[in-house]
Formats: C-alpha cells, structure tokens, sequence
C-alpha cells in the first residue's frame, strides 16, 4: 500500500507563470526536469543534461527514476505517485543519478507537484543539486558488522532479515543501523543508500551490494 506521510509541501492551485518558470529552468543552476504526472520526462535544462552525462535525445520519454540507482527507485516512486494524486505538495531526498559509464553522481533533489485546471496536477519538477561529497569525507572505515548491514539495506533486507542472516536480535540489528546512520550522516535508510554510493563505499557495479574492501577495517 502506498503511504504519503509527509504534507510539508502543500499543494498550490495558482497558474505557473510562464516567463518565471523558463528563467528558472534556463539559468537557475539546478539541474531540472519537467515530467508529465506519470513521470515520464518532457524536457530536461542543460544542467542536468551535465549532470548525467546524457542528451536530452536519449532520456525524453523515459521513467526519470531509470536514471537514477535502482535500489533508490522504489521510494522515489512512491513518492512522484503521492505527488500526482495530490497527497503531497513536495518532497526532498537525497539521491544517485547513474550515467552511461556506471558512475555515480550524488545529488540533493527536490520533486514539485505543479498544478492545473482545478485541483489535477499537470506536470512534475524536479530539481537536482549536485552534492560535494569527496571520497575522503567518508567516515572511519566500517566494522564488518556494519559492512554486512549496509550490504543487506542497501539490498532491500528487512531488519528481520538481516537479523536471521547475521544471527542477532532485531534490536541489535537496529542498534548498528543506528549507529550506521550516525557514521555516514544520513537520516534514514534511503539516504545511507544515496549516501553510500556517492562515497564510493558501494559500487553501482556490483549486486547483490558488496562494500568495497578498502571500506572495511
């Protein structure tokens, strides 16, 4: 069952200006998309063109979730879905863009319902800041325990899962993560995910997920 939780973004039902929105489209820095309410890609600015590493040819009439990391694309969509049907306004997450090559580009991105005739969402934005995060700004090398965690998370495990795999208890598994969380400040388990792959700590090459050695005390 789809859940929307968070109303932070209320919807507004007044007209996009136009002239505005090509401004800041064109000139805003951000990488940004227009998606239609299924999500598919309509237009895309040069910034995020960069950002991918792709022309507009090759990503106008795909899922813009295709473009990014597949263990991240279940939320993302669930959250794109609540925006179309107006159970939110907006929504932020942190997030991977793959490109042609197999790296990774991280990013903060920001998905806007933009209004209609009426209350029927017309189109999507979304908006990508590209993130500064040098390798060298991860945190101490991970335990093996926590290693095998990242692993498991970033694998869709459940916390019962991990707890069977790695014979401790459920509250235990949710101690590491915790402590997980903290290491590599991120705020929930979508962004360790993000966060991971942006840090190099996990390769988008490699599934099921595998921290690399170099990771791993």
């Amino acid at each position: 069952m789809r859940q929307c939780h968070d109303h932070r973004g209320e919807r507004s039902h007044e007209p996009v200006d136009g002239s505005l929105y090509r401004s800041v489209f064109e000139r805003s820095g951000l990488g940004i998309a227009r998606l239609d309410p299924r999500g598919r890609i309509v237009e895309a600015n040069t910034d995020l063109l960069a950002l991918l590493d792709r022309p507009l040819s090759q990503i106008r009439g795909r899922d813009f979730t295709d473009l990014l990391h597949p263990v991240l694309r279940p939320a993302l969509e669930r959250g794109l879905a609540c925006l179309t049907t107006g159970e939110r306004g907006s929504f932020a997450e942190r997030v991977a863009a793959v490109r042609p090559d197999g790296s990774t580009a991280p990013a903060a991105m920001t998905a806007i319902a933009v209004p209609g005739r009426g209350r029927a969402v017309s189109a999507l934005l979304v908006l990508l800041r590209r993130s500064s995060e040098p390798r060298g700004d991860a945190a101490a090398p991970l335990s093996d325990v926590h290693a095998r965690i990242l692993e498991g998370v970033a694998a869709g495990e459940s916390t019962a899962q991990l707890a069977t795999t790695l014979f401790l208890t459920r509250q235990g598994v949710e101690y590491h993560l915790g402590t997980l969380l903290r290491k590599l400040k991120a705020p929930n388990r979508t962004a360790l995910i993000s966060r991971a792959y942006s840090l190099g700590v996990l390769s988008p090459a490699d599934w099921p997920p595998k921290v690399e050695p170099a990771f791993v005390k």
